[in-house]
């Protein structure tokens, strides 16, 4: 089992770092993807090694795609590479978990049209006009997609990532 965290520079320190530690206690291998390999910095300070540029990652030795929030998704879904990733994980099927201003990259991809999903409150307007269901709760699973609003719901939005993963 692999899961793909794909950030950039302002992630939301919790909402990578939760995610990390959590499947890596579960056993699942992590890469960590960015525009380029090396240091990414937090919001709040901390640092976390990119192992992978975006270009190296293959979707396909992945089964699971985690998008953290803070400011990264803003940057990231500059990146067409993001988006061909997300793209292929939703063709595949395979579960997808993005949290807070994660969503903005499937949002660009073009991948929430008719999709219940929630974000961070700021971006609820932009994921509506993308045709999504918007619902304001602390996670929402449709289908393989998981999304959930702040750092806060972190617990809900790791636990129904973790039932996916198994599932799958």
């Amino acid at each position: 089992m692999r899961a793909l965290i794909i950030s950039a520079d302002n992630f939301e320190d919790s909402e990578l770092l939760v995610p990390y530690y959590t499947l890596q206690e579960e056993g699942i291998e992590i890469d960590i993807a960015s525009i380029k390999k090396g240091s990414i910095k937090g919001k709040h300070g901390y640092k976390v090694q990119a192992n992978k540029s975006l270009k190296e990652v293959n979707p396909d030795e992945y089964d699971v795609l985690i998008l953290p929030g803070g400011k990264a998704p803003e940057t990231i879904r500059k990146e067409k590479t993001a988006l061909e990733i997300a793209k292929k994980f939703f063709q595949r099927n395979k579960p997808v978990s993005a949290i807070c201003h994660g969503p903005q990259i499937l949002i660009t991809a073009g991948l929430m049209k008719g999709r219940r999903s929630t974000c961070y409150k700021s971006v609820a307007g932009e994921m509506k006009e993308a045709g999504a269901i918007y619902e304001d709760k602390e996670v929402v699973v449709d289908g393989n997609l998981v999304t959930s609003r702040q750092p806060s719901d972190l617990p809900a939005f790791m636990r129904e990532t973790l039932k996916m993963i198994k599932k799958s």
